[in-house]
């Protein structure tokens, strides 16, 4: 049995996001292609070494999923980033009941009544258009999560792509995050485009899970 080796690495993302994977065993090659948003490694992993194909030291790890968005925003970049970099500025469209300190190693404490909340170390902070944040706090699925925010300018749009990054796997809370952040990803743009967005409690319900 021979097992993962660097002849066999990660081959980069085509055009599509996808990967390919190249495993030797026993004399025989197994191409296996992936979605890198939707394909669960885990399964694949437990599978491959549940059948004696790889090594459980030789298989590559688990990659995480992604919630990914891109919104676009009529304001200047230094209000955007305001908005996302300071308790003040998330208070106005994620929720009301934001605290901590804007400082790289600060945390942040993000509060949504009886549903509970997040802390979040702040691990960047660039006014040209970067923050950074990994949850310390917060539901078992959040934690060792990061959030990734990059700004830039695009005519007069300020540009936002947002990642919330390492996701284990697509469980369905995640999919209910996903819409979620889209809600308040559109409660930014509104916060920092007219002064008025709608931070929890006020926040669109979008299900039994609010």
């Amino acid at each position: 049995m021979s097992s993962w080796g660097p002849a066999y690495g990660v081959a980069p993302p085509d055009a599509g996001g996808t990967r390919i994977w190249k495993i030797e065993s026993s004399g025989l090659a197994v191409s296996l292609i992936a979605s890198m948003s939707a394909f669960n490694t885990g399964a694949l992993r437990l599978a491959l070494i549940g059948s004696g194909t790889v090594d459980p030291d030789g298989f590559p790890p688990v990659f995480m999923v992604d919630i990914l968005h891109r919104i676009g925003a009529v304001a200047p970049l230094d209000d955007v980033y305001r908005a996302i970099a300071t308790p003040e500025g998330i208070a106005g469209w994620w929720t009301t009941d934001t605290t901590g300190k804007s400082e790289v190693g600060g945390t942040l404490a993000f509060r949504f009544g009886d549903a509970g909340g997040f802390d979040m170390e702040i691990l960047e902070l660039d006014p040209a258009g970067r923050v950074r944040w990994r949850v310390t706090e917060g539901p078992e699925e959040w934690i060792g999560t990061e959030i990734d925010w990059s700004l830039s300018r695009r005519e007069d749009y300020t540009i936002v792509l947002f990642r919330h990054e390492g996701w284990r796997e697509p469980v369905e809370f995640m999919h209910h995050c996903s819409t979620k952040w889209a809600i308040f990803l559109m409660s930014l743009k509104g916060y920092v485009e007219s002064g008025h967005g709608r931070p929890a409690p006020d926040d669109v319900r979008i299900s039994d899970w609010h």
